[in-house]
């Protein structure tokens, strides 16, 4: 069964970077998205930001483009969130996704059909 594995958070003080990473395996998904979305204690869940399967189409959420950045491995089928300038407000469980069945990227988080099961990010001093 597909199976997404997400690590590299961990706890930073505010302005450092940190690259999240999230392995998929065990599927078959001829076109598919693998996005990252992110959950702050509290609030609700918020779509960070994708890239398709051929890594061509790749969008970063308005608000965080200028410090975020979405990439992939296709060879490894490894999607990478790199995170500069990072603040406070950046603490939360990042989660991996994919959408099995897309030519382009979704925003929409009811399009993931599969989850990986997060990493924490914490940002403090």
């Amino acid at each position: 069964h597909v199976q997404l594995q997400a690590s590299g958070g961990g706890l930073v003080q505010p302005g450092s970077s940190l690259t999240l990473t999230c392995v998929a395996s065990a599927h078959t998904f001829s076109h598919y998205a693998l996005a990252w979305f992110r959950q702050a204690p509290g609030k609700e869940r918020e779509f960070v930001g994708a890239i398709n399967w051929s890594g061509v189409t790749n969008y970063v959420a308005n608000s965080l483009k200028d410090r975020f950045t979405i990439s992939r491995n296709s060879a490894k089928d490894t999607v990478y969130l790199q995170m500069n300038g990072l603040k406070s407000e950046d603490t939360a469980v990042y989660q991996c996704a994919i959408d099995p069945d897309t030519y382009g990227i979704n925003w929409y988080d009811g399009e993931y059909d599969y989850w990986g099961q997060g990493t924490l990010v914490t940002v403090s001093s």
